[in-house]
């Protein structure tokens, strides 16, 4: 009964779409042709109280596409090291890495009676932008995420907390946060995952989600 009740409140909660925490570590800036070098993805849940809550994370290290730029000064950003041998053992070819992260998304998805993916991300445009692509590249008919829409939580934490830089976001919202191990997919995602949970339960604490369904029930829209 109450698994029953969460996943009605979390297809409500966003008009069916089900919130994906993604973070992706590139070659570059340009989505066309630089290299995705990890990807990774925190699927939310929803209690029946109706908090938000992170359920699963799924990573993966990206061998880049045939032809791919990688910058110089982008491996140095994020310290990977594209020779290091337990990182080739264990890569993914770009298709591969989509594929595996889809699958268990769209289970999700379906769980929770959503009806398709919403991104989630720290500076969300660029995620979604390289995600796009690369997904163009692949040739993937079936991508559970919306094409355009996204929740930027720079932009919501800018709103709540007066912070837009991930790490001091999360420090505000009274999430620890390691600078050594940021910049990798995994971490980051888990990180925004925390903070956006956050941001959300604090807005219902507040009471602002109750305030906006009754204005909603009062003009008659859902």
């Amino acid at each position: 009964m109450s698994e029953a009740i969460a996943r009605e409140l979390m297809a409500q909660r966003f008009r069916s779409y089900l919130p994906v925490v993604v973070d992706l570590e590139t070659g570059g800036f340009n989505a066309q042709g630089d290299a995705v070098l990890e990807i990774a993805a925190v699927t939310l849940t929803m209690d029946p109280e109706g908090n938000l809550l992170p359920d699963a994370t799924y990573a993966y290290h990206i061998h880049p596409f045939e032809g791919a730029n990688v910058e110089q000064s982008a491996l140095d950003f994020t310290g990977i090291n594209l020779d290091d041998p337990l990182r080739s053992q264990v890569a993914l070819s770009e298709a591969e890495a989509l594929n595996e992260i889809f699958r268990p998304i769209r289970k999700s998805i379906k769980a929770h009676d959503c009806t398709r993916a919403i991104l989630v991300g720290h500076n969300a445009a660029f995620d979604q932008g390289f995600l796009n692509a690369a997904v163009n590249r692949c040739g993937i008919k079936r991508n559970p995420f919306h094409p355009f829409s996204s929740f930027d939580t720079a932009t919501l934490a800018g709103l709540i907390y007066g912070q837009t830089v991930l790490a001091r976001a999360c420090r505000a919202a009274g999430i620890e946060f390691d600078n050594k191990a940021a910049h990798s997919a995994r971490y980051d995602t888990e990180r925004t995952a925390e903070l956006f949970c956050s941001m959300v339960n604090r807005y219902k604490d507040l009471g602002g989600w109750q305030l906006a369904q009754r204005e909603q029930e009062m003009d008659g829209t859902e």
